[in-house]
């Protein structure tokens, strides 16, 4: 998150991140792996180099979360593995379909989505902040795709 964060947004960034950690991220086995239809992945190579997450969205839909790949480690392909793990899972698992929502500020992310067949469904702002978004005014593009 520190390359994303805005200059003008490092307090709601900061913020952001401490919530995330508290209510999600130092949480992994209970906050995902304890739930049916649910899974988290970490790419390892002497330490995490990405990880993606799936959440339950509804019953027909699951909600990928976390996709994140180190900046050394980007555009030989790892992004893509993982969202082919967290999508032949959401299959497995009996999904029909995967939401996802990224910010403005992830222009790689949103330009992979599109490349492995997501569309955007909406575009929100974001005052209010949560372990999902710093909020802060900032544009959340939500996608889709049919399984």
């Amino acid at each position: 998150m520190d390359e994303l964060t805005p200059p003008h947004l490092e307090a709601e960034f900061a913020a952001y991140v401490d919530t995330a950690i508290r209510e999600e991220l130092s949480r992994i086995e209970e906050y995902y792996l304890a739930r049916a239809g649910q899974g988290f992945w970490v790419a390892d190579e002497d330490g995490v180099i990405g990880m993606v997450g799936v959440e339950r969205h509804s019953e027909r839909t699951a909600e990928l979360r976390r996709m994140a790949v180190a900046a050394p480690h980007r555009r030989r392909g790892l992004g893509r593995q993982l969202l082919h793990t967290a999508e032949a899972f959401c299959r497995d698992s009996g999904y029909a379909s995967m939401v996802l929502s990224t910010s403005e500020l992830q222009v790689p992310a949103m330009k992979l989505y599109e490349s492995s067949g997501y569309r955007r469904v909406r575009a929100e702002v974001a005052q209010s902040a949560s372990h999902k978004t710093p909020g802060a005014g900032l544009t959340r593009f939500w996608f889709e795709k049919s399984l």
